[in-house]
């Protein structure tokens, strides 16, 4: 585990998390909950998350879960973002970019009558062409939080069935949590 302690220069400590492929993803440490004698751990990437998209004329973008690290599709995206002094990193989890991104403005997160839209929850970071087919790596608006279980050797990525068993524990902790006293 790597971890920056809070100590005196009030950074967030950090934590390295393994995914079961052997993928790594650097994570603030956002909460620690104990559950059932092991703790799990709320975190938030160091790099931006970002989704891939295939974009279709007319229609609303296509979500790419899964896509292999040797994709062309990833090589074509690297050469792209290296333009804008961006590195694309196929990180645990997800696809995660390093780099200076600008921060987007409040007011084109809103529609014209001034209100958020739920609709938009992702920002397009930049698009390209591969064979003639437009893809895009949007940013995630909403947080991203990924989950993980502390155990000696750090921390390991919670996955699949584990997840869908432990999520709503978690969810209710930090609901309590959340309570006035």
């Amino acid at each position: 585990m790597t971890a920056s302690g809070p100590g005196n220069s009030g950074e967030v400590p950090t934590v390295l998390v393994k995914d079961s492929s052997g993928r790594d993803l650097l994570c603030f440490l956002e909460q620690l909950i104990p559950l059932d004698g092991s703790d799990y751990a709320l975190l938030t990437p160091v790099d931006t998350p970002v989704c891939l998209f295939r974009l279709k004329d007319g229609s609303d973008p296509e979500l790419i879960d899964a896509i292999s690290d040797s994709e062309p599709i990833l090589s074509v995206a690297d050469v792209v973002l290296q333009e804008h002094d961006l590195t694309l990193v196929r990180s645990a989890v997800t696809l995660t970019v390093s780099g200076e991104l600008d921060e987007p403005e409040p007011e084109d997160l809103e529609d014209d009558d001034g209100e958020e839209d739920d609709a938009e929850t992702y920002e397009l970071l930049v698009s390209f062409l591969v064979e003639e087919q437009e893809y895009g790596l949007y940013i995630p608006l909403d947080p991203f939080f990924v989950v993980a279980r502390m155990d000696e050797a750090g921390a390991v990525l919670v996955e699949g069935a584990d997840f869908d068993r432990i999520q709503p524990r978690i969810e209710a902790e930090l609901e309590e949590r959340e309570l006035p006293e």
